[in-house]
């Protein structure tokens, strides 16, 4: 019972506005100082975690990829892009919304990094889309959505950590979250056809006399492919593993960098510094977590919880049930990284003890946390469209705007939990 107050009482302290690592840190040194029965000794172990956390070559996977999406965020890349593929859907109700759709998958594909490709797209798409008459729930929410799919679409920084905390294949993930990303790109671009065919006034056609040859439209969209196609394919076909490709897209960012000619020094600087402060943030979190995770095991909650499910509800799918409820209520209110590192490892034993594949049940959660990013009122996504889009549109426009790609991501969900062979299409 201890447990579950020391788990609530971290949740608050999120909720109030601590930082992630300091609130469960110190909730770990607060109930180990003051009960009797597990005193301070019980980090003894804590430095020894830490330096596994440190030299773990899986996760060195993450500033690698956080390193490639920046340095491919001021490549110029995401422009070229979007004027590119709505030059193709010109004449299209809807068109312009479905270019920034694939524009998202592409970019989810080349750099996995929510925050710039939501950013890019605001800056870029917002005022395309607003000019060609776009409803503005609509443009907001489509923007937001395409630009989250970079945290189920490989590489993904969610599915690099999932596949740390739940001691499996990176690469396995990797291939199992390809069918489940597609089909969420699928939903997203059947719903805004849909809509613009029943309202047309909502996604109105481009009508523009620029020509666009098919070499310009290839110029834009190879080069990013052929880079997402050698990080995921040295990945799919054994030979590298995460962090080796991770390291190749990282030159192959520069290299399509400098065939932008948007290659500088400051630009590998602010890549660099960027990198830093993100990765420290990421370490200090899992630093944290480690922390509350020893005290929390240790006041016997990862058994109380394995005993609430195994033996009390005994059910496989009431589990899967209140796990994913319980995933995507808390995405509400904090952060995916906060998510897998504490409550994904409270599930771990659960669910090998109902015999669930792991890669199966990885996916499921990474597609949940995706929705974190747009759920009202602290979905990150929401605030970074806001911030980047400023008086364009109101914070009314992009929560009305985003619920209905909300519903179509608990649809994805859903299917995938229905037809489990979703996931090992490429396995």
């Amino acid at each position: 019972m201890i447990a579950l107050v020391m788990f609530v009482v971290a949740l608050m302290l999120l909720l109030v506005g601590i930082p992630v690592a300091f609130a469960f840190g110190g909730v770990a040194m607060m109930f180990a100082f003051f009960i009797p029965d597990i005193g301070l000794d019980v980090f003894n172990i804590l430095p020894f975690r830490i330096y596994g956390i440190m030299s773990n070559t899986t996760l060195m996977a993450v500033p690698l990829f956080i390193m490639m999406g920046l340095i491919l965020e001021k490549s110029g890349m995401a422009e070229k892009l979007l004027m590119s593929m709505s030059s193709l859907f010109k004449g299209v109700r809807g068109g312009l919304g479905v270019s920034v759709v694939l524009v998202g998958a592409i970019l989810a594909a080349s750099t996995g990094i929510v925050s710039a490709s939501v950013v890019m797209m605001s800056v870029i798409a917002l005022p395309l889309m607003l000019n060609a008459g776009y409803n503005k729930g609509l443009a907001s929410g489509t923007i937001a959505a395409s630009g989250t799919l970079g945290q189920i679409i490989p590489p993904s920084i969610i599915l690099i950590v999932l596949g740390d905390v739940m001691s499996v294949s990176v690469g396995d993930l990797f291939m199992g979250a390809v069918l489940p990303g597609l089909i969420l790109v699928s939903l997203y671009i059947t719903y805004i056809l849909i809509r613009a065919y029943i309202k047309k006034e909502d996604a109105p056609a481009i009508v523009s006399k620029e020509k666009v040859t098919f070499s310009s439209v290839l110029y834009a969209i190879v080069p990013p492919m052929l880079l997402m196609l050698a990080v995921l394919g040295s990945i799919f076909a054994g030979i590298a593993s995460p962090t080796e490709s991770a390291a190749f897209g990282v030159i192959g960012g520069v290299i399509l960098s400098a065939f932008n000619k948007t290659l500088n020094f400051e630009m590998i600087k602010y890549a660099l510094f960027e990198t830093m402060k993100l990765t420290g943030m990421i370490f200090m979190i899992l630093i944290g977590a480690t922390a509350f995770s020893l005290v929390f095991n240790e006041l016997g909650g990862t058994d109380l919880i394995l005993d609430f499910f195994s033996n009390d509800i005994g059910n496989v799918w009431v589990f899967i049930g209140v796990a994913m409820f319980s995933i995507f209520i808390l995405g509400f209110f904090i952060d995916f990284i906060e998510i897998s590192f504490i409550i994904v490892p409270i599930l771990v034993p659960v669910m090998s003890a109902f015999g669930i594949d792991p890669i199966w049940f990885g996916v499921l959660i990474a597609m949940n946390l995706q929705a974190s990013f747009l759920t009202p009122p602290f979905g990150l996504s929401l605030f970074f469209l806001k911030g980047a889009a400023g008086n364009r549109v109101s914070t009314m426009d992009i929560y009305k705007g985003i619920v209905p790609f909300i519903l179509l991501q608990l649809l994805g969900l859903g299917l995938v939990i229905l037809f489990p062979d979703l996931v090992f299409a490429f396995l």
